[in-house]
């Protein structure tokens, strides 16, 4: 394959282009809010296929499809009448934005896309980039992230580029994402209902909707499944090169977690998060992070600020996990599936 183009969202003639190449089958890295998704039609089996052969994904992991409208959800989906009044609700308070819901899914859908599985994982983000892009191509697109699989998320065009250059056929550049992780996974079909990735979108919030108990899912063991219920419950995931080692969330705790790195280094500096704000006493290389009090911040600089560590060369990267609530949820999920041995 070429060098892969890299088409601005602020030109029109590149939005078309980027739709047109949806369209026909071809591999469109996006910026969503959440992170940048690579897209391809979703109802093309050959396109779908292109996506995993490009991430290098094993066929066990499922994608989400993103649409531009409620209206396109029935080519999808297909929501049986008892539970139309929760999906509606939820559909009503989240949608566009960073909410995917696994719903039965249409049978024309590929099989690919469900890795086999009765469910179908459905958003509408709220990016104007990428509203713009699926208004323009017409179809659902299939997209997970836009990064090799189990590599740290991009966030940027540069990141997309860094994995994928010359894997697919554009990256479609909106500049940096907003939210900085993972939309939320919601399984509404059953109750309690239940969030198999936390996100910007909270267990509280979609309780607060639809008056639903939510249950988090808690994956077990290291064996290859067949297929995963949802997207992003591999037990390793998002993870830089380095390795990762994490302390709970204090100066002190980080403070004792680097002299202890550093004892077994062997010479090598390592690398740090480190919130703004921190004085570290450590001979390391610092990556700022941002203020420790401001969780949506952290979300968005935290694949970027693991990527620019990776790209120093250092050996190990230490950060500190913030305190659970809210966003803070997804950020300690995406931290500690990176931690997590190969």
């Amino acid at each position: 394959m070429p060098p892969t183009l890299h088409l601005v969202f602020s030109h029109p003639a590149d939005l078309s282009r980027a739709a047109t190449l949806l369209r026909d089958g071809g591999l469109v890295a996006f910026a969503t809010e959440t992170v940048y998704g690579l897209g391809a039609n979703a109802l093309l089996a050959e396109a779908v296929a292109g996506i995993f052969a490009a991430k290098q994904r094993p066929s066990w992991d499922p994608l989400i499809v993103h649409l531009a409208s409620v209206e396109q959800l029935s080519q999808i989906a297909q929501v049986p009448v008892e539970l139309a009044g929760r999906v509606s609700a939820l559909a009503d308070a989240f949608w566009p934005g960073p909410l995917t819901l696994l719903l039965p899914r249409s049978p024309a859908v590929p099989d690919a896309v469900t890795a086999g599985r009765g469910l179908v994982g459905v958003r509408i983000p709220g990016h104007p980039a990428a509203r713009a892009l699926l208004a323009a191509a017409g179809v659902p697109v299939a997209a997970p992230s836009a990064n090799l699989f189990g590599h740290t998320s991009p966030t940027t065009a540069a990141h997309v580029l860094a994995d994928l250059d010359g894997r697919i056929d554009a990256v479609f550049d909106a500049g940096p994402t907003s939210i900085g992780v993972e939309s939320t996974v919601l399984d509404p079909t059953q109750t309690p209902m239940v969030l198999y990735r936390p996100g910007a979108v909270t267990a509280a919030q979609l309780t607060a909707v639809t008056g639903v108990a939510v249950e988090v899912f808690v994956p077990t063991g290291e064996t290859r499944p067949q297929s995963t219920p949802s997207p992003g419950v591999g037990i390793r995931h998002y993870a830089p090169r380095a390795r990762m080692v994490l302390v709970e969330g204090s100066l002190a705790a980080l403070q004792a977690g680097v002299a202890e790195a550093e004892a077994t280094a062997q010479g090598g500096k390592i690398g740090v998060l480190l919130p703004e704000g921190w004085t570290l006493n450590a001979d390391a290389v610092i990556q700022s992070w941002a203020r420790w009090n401001d969780p949506d911040a952290l979300a968005a600089g935290l694949f970027g600020g693991l990527r620019a560590l990776d790209d120093s060369g250092v050996p190990v990267i230490l950060c500190p996990l913030p305190e659970p609530g809210g966003i803070g949820d997804a950020i300690r999920d995406r931290l500690q599936k990176a931690a997590r041995p190969a």
